[in-house]
């Protein structure tokens, strides 16, 4: 699983990159938006991403979710993460995916194709499995309201809200498996 994290934090940006320089002539650190790395839009990023990790737990227990096949958190869970694994999955997946779907994939798709994109790709919008789909709504908008941020705040909200998101349900998971 630490491979995947890892190959989700270096090589899923390369296409951003990639098209950026040769189609836009952008270059890769002007991807980063460095002026915009400010304590205001991490803060707020981290803020959202928390808030909105809490109201997905609460969602998720709800009845309707406990014949989910291969929920999240039993999927988690067999992973036998620890805190450390938890919060560099989390950096991982909001630093490489944020680079690849915001940076990348919305600046020729826009916000709601891309966010759609983004959950269905997750498996979150399953038309054979209405249970999957739900969790989806849950999340699609998230994504949507990130996605937003992206424009206003820019990357780094995009990434510190990911990653809190991320962070808050693999923290949450593991504490519950510790208690059980």
């Amino acid at each position: 699983m630490l491979i995947l994290g890892l190959v989700t934090l270096l090589l899923f940006p390369i296409p951003t990159f990639l098209i950026h320089y040769f189609v836009n002539h952008i270059s890769p650190w002007q991807v980063f938006e460095f002026d915009r790395f400010n304590t205001l839009n991490i803060g707020l990023g981290l803020e959202f991403g928390f808030a909105y990790g809490i109201l997905a737990i609460l969602l998720l227990q709800a009845p309707l979710f406990d014949k989910l096949p291969n929920r999240i958190d039993h999927i988690v869970r067999s992973m036998n993460l620890n805190v450390g694994d938890a919060i560099f999955l989390s950096f991982c997946a909001g630093f490489g995916e944020e680079l690849l779907f915001r940076s990348g994939i919305q600046y020729y798709l826009g916000i709601i194709l891309t966010s759609i994109t983004f959950v269905a790709i997750h498996g979150y919008l399953n038309p054979k499995n209405w249970r999957y789909s739900m969790y989806g709504l849950i999340v699609l908008p998230f994504i949507l309201l990130l996605s937003l941020g992206y424009e206003t705040f820019g990357l780094w909200f995009a990434i510190f809200a990911h990653f809190s998101y991320d962070a808050v349900l693999f923290l949450a998971i593991i504490q519950k498996k510790e208690n059980d």
